[in-house]
């Protein structure tokens, strides 16, 4: 067998960029702009009349589609124009089960008052959250209506957060080392 020898036929490697004229003016582009043919004037079946009274011209173009069997303005053809047959037909689907939700009842001047003295009175039984279960109202709205004064308010807090504190003594070594992971994990990010 012949010895084979490797010929190489490399050139050295070169770039070719694209020239640098022509190039279009500046304030053109590449490409010509596209204008569309005006449809008045290239529809073969538009009827032109010339008026003569103010030297215009009046062009009947007739409609693009084939006319349906009952289309008129007061019988439109598309479902959106027509009268509804009923008026739930026409809304969407709601996106979320809590839109639909009805709307809560209006306290009276006599409720509202009875919030804010039970709530002046014993604010420790009368938290929020139970007179609004008592009252059918929100939280937030209790909390707005009969606000406790600020001393009143920190003690509160306060006898929550050692409330708070006593429960967490009862946890079991792994459930705090979590908590304190959690905690420190949320301090640093």
């Amino acid at each position: 067998m012949l010895g084979h020898r490797l010929v190489s036929f490399t050139r050295p490697l070169t770039r070719a960029y694209a020239p640098k004229w022509p190039r279009p003016k500046p304030g053109t582009s590449e490409r010509p702009p596209y204008r569309p043919s005006d449809p008045l004037n290239n529809n073969p079946s538009a009827t032109v009349t010339a008026l003569p009274d103010e030297n215009l011209t009046f062009i009947h173009r007739p409609p693009p589609t084939a006319p349906s069997p009952i289309s008129y303005t007061t019988n439109p053809v598309s479902p959106l124009l027509r009268p509804p047959s009923s008026p739930s037909s026409i809304l969407p689907p709601l996106l979320r089960p809590s839109a639909d939700k009805s709307v809560p009842i209006r306290l009276t001047a006599v409720q509202v008052a009875e919030i804010r003295r039970l709530r002046s009175l014993d604010p420790v039984k009368w938290t929020r959250g139970r007179l609004a279960k008592k009252f059918d109202c929100t939280q937030q709205f209790v909390a707005l209506v009969a606000a406790t004064k600020k001393t009143t308010r920190t003690k509160l807090i306060r006898r929550r957060d050692e409330e708070h504190e006593a429960n967490r003594g009862k946890w079991s070594e792994k459930r705090s080392l979590v908590a304190a992971i959690s905690q420190k994990r949320r301090q640093y990010w």
